[in-house]
């Protein structure tokens, strides 16, 4: 496999009336999982699309391996730009084996050098070559389409949302045994989703899109500690926004004072996730334990107040606060970010 590095510099795409990617830039680098992750009608499929030439940009360039494959004037064709793609619903031919469905892109001479068992071996479906697809179980068909978009070897892989049609439990440990193979081959993926456990799962970065731009491109953990905008600290998880002033490095909330890890002074929206709120018997600020959410592994608390406020409180294990309980609320001290007030 090439390098498989993808740059995309000012990308724009309308369809009709409706612009739909909005001067995009992004950079994916050799052996890099970046997930796109937004809202349904973000743009982020056909951004997706675009890099696989399936759709022509109206405005910037998108480069593979430093060769301009998109840009006004030049489009080169999908089949050409030796990226695979698995599709939402994963595009199988019903008429073709196993093995048809993964060789289909192949040389003939691909196809009887073993490279479709070889695929399949890698994806854990050996023996399976002369099988159909409607003899298999989602979680299988899902794994062939991978396989038949990773035998041609190609220099990037796109993904989009190839995991929705499966139910729960089957999509996180199908989920996981994709993102092995994706770190064994080390290649290029870019990978859509809207769902944010995913995306922070499988991406080395995510690049956040809403109403057709980039909001923010980090880390997962910088994107859900110090989101870029209001917008992404509510999409990429539960936020509380609690009334504050700011003062340097430290803001002073009614439950007491919190860390900023970017200085603000005067009055600001502090954003207290979840796990930034614990429960006391004991303490001067009061609210009635309204809802309480076991998970197992911790559990979610929406405590309301007085003035009919209300907060979610995130802790490990099971709550020993029941609905009705009337609690204190206070900080735990980790660090946040604050944003101008709004209203």
């Amino acid at each position: 496999m090439s390098d498989g590095r993808i740059d995309i510099r000012g990308a724009s795409k309308r369809f009709g009336s409706v612009e739909v990617l909005r001067d995009i830039s992004l950079d994916v680098g050799t052996e890099e999982t970046l997930v796109l992750l937004g809202p349904s009608g973000c743009g982020k499929t056909t951004l997706l699309r675009s890099i696989a030439g399936l759709e022509h940009i109206d405005t910037g360039e998108i480069e593979l391996d430093g060769t301009v494959v998109s840009q006004p004037g030049v489009h080169v064709r999908p089949e050409e730009r030796r990226i695979g793609m698995v599709f939402q619903d994963w595009a199988l031919f019903p008429h073709l084996s196993i093995g048809e469905n993964v060789g289909y892109g192949l040389t003939r001479t691909e196809r009887k050098g073993g490279r479709i068992a070889e695929t399949l071996a890698l994806v854990g479906l050996v023996g399976l070559e002369e099988r159909m697809p409607s003899t298999l179980s989602g979680g299988q068909q899902q794994r062939v389409a991978l396989a038949r978009a990773l035998a041609p070897r190609p220099r990037a892989l796109l993904l989009d949302e190839p995991f929705s049609n499966l139910d729960t439990a089957l999509r996180v440990q199908v989920r996981s045994e994709v993102h092995r193979v994706l770190l064994e081959l080390g290649v290029t993926t870019v990978f859509v989703t809207h769902d944010q456990e995913e995306a922070f799962v499988l991406g080395d970065r995510v690049a956040v899109m809403h109403d057709g731009r980039i909001e923010q491109h980090a880390a997962p953990a910088e994107i859900y500690e110090q989101p870029a905008s209001r917008w992404v600290a509510g999409f990429v998880g539960e936020a509380n926004f609690v009334r504050g002033e700011g003062n340097g490095d430290h803001a002073s909330t009614p439950f007491g004072t919190v860390p900023l890890s970017i200085p603000r002074h005067g009055p600001t929206d502090v954003l207290l996730r979840p796990e930034h709120l614990e429960l006391t018997a004991d303490g001067d600020t009061q609210a009635v334990v309204e809802l309480v959410e076991y998970h197992g592994h911790d559990h979610v608390a929406v405590v309301r107040f007085d003035d009919d406020r209300r907060l979610r409180s995130r802790g490990t294990g099971a709550s020993r606060f029941r609905r009705g309980d009337r609690v204190a609320v206070r900080t735990s001290g980790r660090p946040t970010i604050g944003f101008d007030p709004e209203g």
